[in-house]
C-alpha cells in the first residue's frame, strides 16, 4: 500500500502542481455503500419494486504550499455507480490571509453560500421516467459552465465577525446556439454566508443570487435567474432548518425538450437530533413550477413533494448503518403523477475511511 501511496503522490504532484520539484502531499478517503431499497407508487398499473444499491468512491486529494505561503490544491474522485468514471475537482488557491480562489469547475456562490438544510438520509424513492421539471433543491440554479471561478473571503469579511461573502462567473464559449438542451452561456453569482451565536445556539444563515443566460434559440427565460436564503439553528445534539428559493429559467424535460419554468418555489424544512451513536432526521421538501414549452410563458403546474425520515447508527469507526423512509407526490402538466408518487424504504450500510 505504501507503494501505491508514494506512485500516486509523485504522479498527482506531477500533474497538478508542476514545477514543484517533490511531490505534493496527499491524502486518500473512500466509502462504500450497500444496502436494499423498495418502493410502492400509487399507480395501480405499477408494481412494487425492491433493488439492490450498491455504490464505491475513492478520492485523492492533492496539496502544496509554495514558499509565498499560497496552498495550491485538487484532486479526482473515482465513483463506481453502475459505471466507473473519474471527477476531477478542479484547482484551489488558499491565500494567506484566509480567503481563496477555485477555478474550473468552481460552481456558483449563490449555492456555495446557502446553510445546509437536514435532510433525510438513504436512497428511497419512487423511480420512473417522467418530465416533471419541478426541482425540490435550493440551488436549482446553479447553472455554470465548467470555465470560471470562485472567490470567497476569509471570515469576517469587511469587518462584521462571522460573515464570509463570495462572488463567481462562468463563462460558455456560446458559439452554437443550442435548441435542445440547456446550456449556461455566462453565468454571475454572489453569496453571504453569516453565523453568529445566541445563548447555546448557533445560528447560521447564507443566500444568494444567480443568472445564468442561455443559447437556447427559442427561449424567453435565461437559463436561471433565482434568489435563495437558508438557516440552521444548532443547539447540542438538534439541528433546525429551513431554506426558500425562487425564481424562473430553463429545465431539461426531456433529452430533446426545453421547457420554460415561471414561477419557481422551492421550500425545504428538516431537522437532526443526534442521541448516542444514533441520529434522527425528518425533511420536508416541496418545489413547483409554472411550465411550458421553449417560447412559451409558463402555463401548466408541475411539482413535487417529499417527506422523508431516517436513522443513522454508528455500528463502529467508520460503519454507519442506515434506515430511510420517503412519502412522496408528484404533479406533472397539472394532473396528480401517480407513477412517480407513492413510498420508498431503504435499509443498508457504509463504510468510509
Amino acid at each position: 500500500m505504501k507503494k501505491e501511496l508514494l506512485l500516486a503522490s509523485a504522479l498527482t504532484g506531477a500533474l497538478v502542481v508542476p514545477g514543484v520539484a517533490q511531490a505534493a502531499t496527499a491524502s486518500l478517503s473512500g466509502s462504500v455503500f450497500n444496502g436494499i431499497k423498495g418502493s410502492s407508487a400509487d399507480s395501480s398499473s405499477t408494481s412494487d419494486s425492491y433493488a439492490e444499491t450498491q455504490e464505491g468512491a475513492y478520492s485523492i486529494s492533492v496539496s502544496e504550499t509554495t514558499d509565498g505561503g499560497v496552498k495550491i490544491s485538487s484532486g479526482f474522485t473515482i465513483v463506481n455507480e453502475g459505471s466507473t468514471s473519474a471527477t476531477e475537482s478542479g484547482l484551489t488557491l488558499t491565500f494567506t490571509d484566509g480567503s481563496s480562489l477555485e477555478l474550473i469547475d468552481a460552481g456558483t456562490a449563490y449555492a456555495g453560500a446557502l446553510a445546509s438544510v437536514p435532510s433525510a438520509s438513504g436512497e428511497q424513492g419512487v423511480s420512473a421516467t417522467s418530465g416533471n421539471t419541478a426541482s425540490t433543491s435550493l440551488s436549482w440554479g446553479a447553472k455554470a459552465d465548467g470555465v470560471g471561478f470562485d472567490w470567497n473571503s476569509a471570515a469576517d469579511a469587511m469587518g462584521v465577525e462571522g460573515l464570509t461573502i463570495g462572488v463567481s462567473g462562468a463563462f460558455s464559449d456560446d458559439v452554437t446556439a443550442q435548441k435542445v438542451s440547456v446550456v449556461a452561456d455566462t453565468t454571475y453569482s454572489v453569496g453571504a454566508t453569516y453565523v453568529t451565536t445566541s445563548g447555546d445556539s448557533t445560528i447560521t444563515i447564507g443566500g444568494g443570487y444567480v443568472s445564468a443566460s442561455t443559447s437556447v434559440t427559442s427561449a424567453k427565460n435565461q437559463a436561471a435567474s433565482s434568489a435563495a436564503v437558508s438557516a440552521t439553528v444548532v443547539n447540542g445534539d438538534l439541528t433546525l432548518g429551513v431554506g426558500i428559493s425562487t425564481g424562473s429559467g430553463l429545465a431539461q424535460e426531456t433529452s430533446a425538450s426545453v421547457s420554460e419554468i415561471d414561477n419557481v418555489q422551492v421550500l425545504n424544512a428538516g431537522a437532526s437530533y443526534v442521541s448516542g451513536g444514533m441520529t434522527f432526521k425528518v425533511s420536508y421538501q416541496d418545489g413547483s413550477v409554472d411550465e411550458a414549452d421553449a417560447g412559451s410563458d409558463g402555463s401548466v403546474e408541475d411539482s413535487k413533494t417529499v417527506l422523508g425520515a431516517s436513522m443513522d447508527y454508528a455500528v463502529a469507526s467508520g460503519v454507519t448503518a442506515t434506515l430511510g423512509y420517503s412519502d412522496s407526490n408528484d404533479k406533472y402538466n397539472g394532473a396528480d403523477a401517480t407513477d412517480t408518487s407513492g413510498v420508498g424504504w431503504y435499509i443498508g450500510a457504509s463504510i468510509s475511511f
